[in-house]
This record gives C-alpha cells, structure tokens and sequence, in this order.
C-alpha cells in the first residue's frame, strides 16, 4: 500500500477516530525469529526448536515472540505514515494496552493497520494515540492489538 503523507499534524488531527493506513505484507521468516530471540535471548523451544515444535507444538512449527510482532510496529508505522512538518524529535512515548490474540507461525506474513485515536497538544509537541492491529495473512483474528502513544515535538523535550 502506499505511504500516506500530511502536510503537518493538523491535518493528521483531523482523522482522529479513522482507519488512517494498512501496511505491506511482511513475512516472518526464521531468520527475524532467531535474531531476536539473540537480541533478547528468548530461546523458548516454541520459538527456536524447529524439530521440536513440527512434534510437540500445538501450531506444527516455531511461533514469532509476541514481542517480535510487537516490535515490528514502529517500522510498519513509518511504512504506512509520513508527516512532511518537520520535527525536532519523535519518540514511543508508551503503550496503554496490548493484547497478543493469535501466534504468528513462522512463514506466516502480518500487516498493521492504523487507527488515530486521538492527538492532544503537549509542551513543546504533541502526543498520539493510535489503535494498531497486527493481521495474520488468511486469519480472523489478528496476532496483536495494541494502543501505542507517540510524542512529537518541534523542540527537544525538557528533562523532567
């Protein structure tokens, strides 16, 4: 899907409450799950265990970290929204809330979609808040629902 672009947050304010993008389909390889379960050495069975997981697992292969999956939504986010106002800096400010619903089989490809809940005005910026749900390619329920919050500011922000 293409990337969609706003000129600045005002118009970006104004989709609160609205589906705002759908990323490209992602595959989850092997490779993506044995990196992070390096980064984060995570070496669950489910996860790095091929032969094991093709006997013993519920799901006949390894299964994506839910945290992989969760970890995937800053890019995915960049792939599908771009705001051309400049900014002195963007960070994740947070999560209010995630839910890991349905695993991702390794091979399996996701996509995100992104929902604006709402942005309000901070010092120095603004804060986002976005509904963003992870699908699973030829699956109902998706692999992961979170609310993220974001904070951009048009200055650096002032240590607390």
């Amino acid at each position: 899907m293409p990337k969609r672009e706003f000129a600045d947050m005002a118009e970006l304010t104004a989709l609160a409450g609205q589906e705002v993008g759908v990323s490209d389909w992602m595959e989850i390889t092997r490779q993506r799950i044995d990196a992070f379960a390096a980064a984060t050495e995570d070496y669950q069975w489910i996860h790095v265990d091929v032969e094991r997981s093709k006997r013993e697992s519920p799901f006949g292969t390894t299964i994506a970290h839910g945290f992989l999956t969760l970890s995937l939504i800053p890019h995915l986010s960049h792939e599908v929204i771009g705001i051309r106002q400049k900014f002195a800096m963007a960070i994740n400010y947070g999560l209010n809330r995630v839910r890991f619903v349905s695993p991702v089989r390794c091979g399996a490809r996701v996509r995100s979609r992104h929902r604006l809940l709402e942005v309000t005005g901070i010092q120095g910026g603004w804060q986002t808040r976005w509904q963003v749900t992870i699908e699973i390619e030829g699956q109902q329920k998706p692999a992961c629902v979170a609310e993220t919050i974001g904070r951009l500011y048009t200055e650096g922000p002032k240590p607390s």
